[in-house]
């Protein structure tokens, strides 16, 4: 059953009427909504007057506050809020849904009601009806709303650089917007959060803490601090006191919801009955005896299906000891993966509650070269009820991020109703009304992630795939096509390199918008190779094939040089752009002209088009599908997330095309005295020769090269795992320097 109800005029006006309701502006899309049969939609009012009980619901109306419209006394025009039990609402109480965070939403010529069964329905109501007038408009419907799931929103629990206090600031205010209640603040790169979990906030920080709190209660955004104490807990009374009397710091500073965090770490602060005995106090001594805390949430170790040992039992042990109460976090099947039912059936079952969904999307710190703009999809509709609470792990790029978070607002809403495609069509226009058509056109080249250790992919350039393929059969209108959709690339990059209406989007994008021009520089002159070499006489000048083939293998240089230059963001080890469909049919065309060319004129051109002066392979399958990038003289590999687990005898390769004069070397694996546990050999003249491997102090997991390196020419070098057994290991960072 369809509980989006739409009558009378929907009925009279079909798919031309939809276009233009002002319901359809408001995100998330609503359960229930009836409109009126007669002529609804018309000028939102220039000013109304308020009415709810006296001294209540001070923060919804600081939001209401925020439209642009004059609060009057005595205007025609009233908006009367309240939730159930205010005598302001009294006579809509039984219109109200008998769900937490539900409301009803009424506009008339009279005016506007909203009736609530909370506090964050009213909010939600508000939000409605704000949406409904965000282009000047208002329509005549009644609304029955409420969501799906219980806890939506956010975990920003990517690796890389934090957020910035203004950009989360922002973020809790797009939350708000879009109905979502959770905002994690878990960052792996606080200090504070994670490495220095036992100390205090310095104050300066500390202050920013207690902001964000006190914006997201003002904005019905439930703001959520998370610990992270599990990479050196000692499972004493007195690190437990140390825990608990983190909260209190974090309770004194606003914050009144708490999750603690046991991801990617091992040995022992993975033990499970350990875990539920500390959280099952943190429970029973601090989060029950204070009433306006909300429940506690915690990341397991084993947090997806390919991790857990149900011989061992870990999971089962969190389901039958640790409190009810508690929420425990689910990212799938894998640590990247879509949600189905069967999946939360399988997790439900072991940890005997519903599962809290971590879903690792957009999220990019294990594909840095890339900006993720694509649609929020994959994810089954009929599972609402198999969750407790759903949040993304978004990119460490927050406004970019908008574009995926507009989608699950919508999916963990109204899942039976969610549509991706119309959603990701909404969040542009959202996210940059300004240039929307210039955003969407980029945005189509920015969704897939490229082969990843994860195995998550996602679809890019479909809408190319059947123009690629007749351009590739020498289809000529199909090329001609193709050098027009690289120009509308460049003119979309052009647009919004100067686009200063989302001055943070510009910023993010920057990079990418920069190789995107480059890309359609590329696909332009490929195309115009091919149509040269079939032309009936020979072009003169800079339009023959031999020239615009000189024009394409610098444009592939640059697309190389950028990806390894200054404009890339802190961590970023490359610029992808287009790789999934069109880069690589301007690849094939290059070389098939290319080819052609060298076959009629007993030419030797180079057919192959990537560039890249270094290759990484590795039967570590963690770490296969690395990138290594440049930076003047250093070459680095950019870090894994998780734990690795390096088994014995397996290797990392990285090869040059051409030899390598070194000059240095180091990586940290992230454990003390592990530097005996491996091998460096490099490839000398032919054969393997190894260089000692030392940390300079027992307490540095930093491993340094001995002395021998320094000079030695070698075309590739190879790490090995010489211990006869798995290793445990972090892959924070590898860099050689080269002379």
């Amino acid at each position: 059953m369809n509980k989006k109800l739409i009558i009378a005029t929907a009925l009279l006006f079909g798919a031309n009427f939809a276009a233009q309701a002002q319901l359809d502006l408001v995100n998330p899309v609503p359960q229930q909504v009836e409109k009126s049969a007669a002529a609804s939609i018309v000028d939102a009012p220039k000013a109304w007057s308020v009415k709810c009980d006296a001294g209540k619901h001070a923060d919804v109306l600081n939001v209401l506050s925020t439209a642009s419209v004059k609060q009057e006394k005595g205007a025609q025009f009233t908006v009367t809020l309240g939730v159930k039990g205010d005598k302001s609402v009294k006579k809509f109480a039984k219109k109200v849904p008998a769900k937490a965070e539900g409301y009803y939403l009424q506009v008339d010529a009279k005016g506007a009601v909203i009736a609530a069964a909370d506090e964050s329905g009213l909010f939600h109501g508000v939000q409605t009806l704000l949406g409904m007038m965000a282009k000047g408009k208002l329509e005549y419907c009644q609304v029955t709303d409420y969501p799906d799931v219980p806890f939506r929103g956010v975990v920003e629990g990517f690796y890389g650089t934090p957020w910035s206090h203004a950009v989360r600031l922002d973020q809790i205010h797009f939350y708000a917007r879009n109905k979502m209640n959770v905002y994690i603040y878990g960052p792996k790169d606080d200090p504070w959060h994670r490495d220095k979990w036992r100390e205090a906030y310095p104050e300066a920080e500390g202050k920013k803490i207690s902001e964000l709190a006190e914006v997201a209660k003002k904005n019905g955004v439930n703001f959520y601090w998370a610990i992270h104490p599990g990479v050196d807990i000692k499972w004493t009374d007195e690190d437990r006191d140390k825990l608990v009397a983190k909260l209190e710091m974090m309770y004194q500073l606003g914050v009144r919801s708490f999750a603690v965090f046991f991801d990617d770490i091992w040995g022992e602060g993975t033990k499970a009955d350990k875990q539920a005995a500390l959280l099952n106090y943190v429970d029973d001594n601090f989060v029950q005896k204070k009433p306006d805390v909300a429940p506690l949430v915690m990341c397991p170790t084993e947090y997806n299906r390919a991790w857990a040992n149900d011989q061992k039992g870990y999971l089962r042990t969190l389901g039958t000891q640790m409190n009810k109460g508690i929420e425990i976090m689910w990212t799938g099947n894998s640590v990247v993966h879509c949600i189905d039912r069967e999946s939360m059936e399988w997790i439900n079952q072991r940890i005997d509650r519903k599962a809290y969904i971590w879903w690792n999307f957009p999220v990019s710190d294990f594909v840095r070269d890339r900006i993720l703009l694509g649609p929020a999809y994959g994810n089954d509709l009929d599972i609402a009820e198999t969750m407790s609470g759903f949040v993304s792990n978004p990119m460490e790029h927050a406004e970019a991020s908008k574009l995926s978070l507009y989608g699950i607002a919508d999916y963990t809403w109204n899942m039976e109703g969610y549509d991706y495609k119309r959603d990701w069509e909404k969040a542009i226009v959202d996210v940059l009304p300004a240039n929307a058509e210039a955003l969407r056109t980029f945005a189509l080249y920015s969704k897939d992630l490229g082969p990843n250790g994860h195995g998550f992919r996602r679809e890019e350039g479909d809408e190319l795939k059947d123009l690629a393929q007749q351009a590739l059969t020498g289809n000529v209108p199909a090329r001609q096509e193709l050098g027009l959709r690289c120009q509308d690339l460049k003119t979309a990059a052009d647009i919004l390199l100067n686009d200063d209406t989302n001055p943070q989007l510009q910023k993010e994008l920057r990079p990418w918008l920069l190789q995107a021009k480059n890309v359609a520089d590329y696909g332009m002159t490929v195309v115009a190779m091919s149509e040269a070499l079939v032309k009936t006489t020979k072009a003169e000048g800079l339009r023959s094939v031999e020239h615009f083939y000189n024009q394409a293998r610098s444009l592939q240089k640059q697309m190389y040089e950028l990806e390894n230059s200054n404009v890339r963001h802190p961590l970023q080890p490359g610029i992808k752009v287009a790789t999934k469909v069109l880069l690589p049919t301007l690849n094939q065309l290059f070389a098939q002209t290319v080819k052609t060319y060298n076959e009629k004129n007993c030419a030797d051109l180079n057919p192959v088009a990537d560039y890249n002066p270094f290759r990484l392979t590795s039967t570590v399958q963690q770490l296969a599908l690395l990138p290594v990038s440049v930076n003047g003289n250093d070459v680095t590999v950019a870090p894994a997330l998780e734990v690795i687990n390096w088994q014995a005898g397996g290797e990392m390769v990285i090869e040059g095309d051409r030899p390598i004069k070194f000059a240095g070397m180091d990586f940290n694996f992230g454990v003390k005295d592990v530097a005996k546990h491996f091998s460096l050999e490099l490839f000398v003249d032919g054969a393997w020769k190894q260089v000692s491997l030392l940390h300079y102090s027992a307490e540095d997991p930093v491993i340094h090269t001995g002395n021998e390196l320094g000079g030695m020419v070698a075309t590739k070098l190879r790490i090995t795992n010489t211990s006869g057994a798995e290793q445990k290991v972090y892959f924070r960072h590898f860099k050689f320097i080269k002379q």
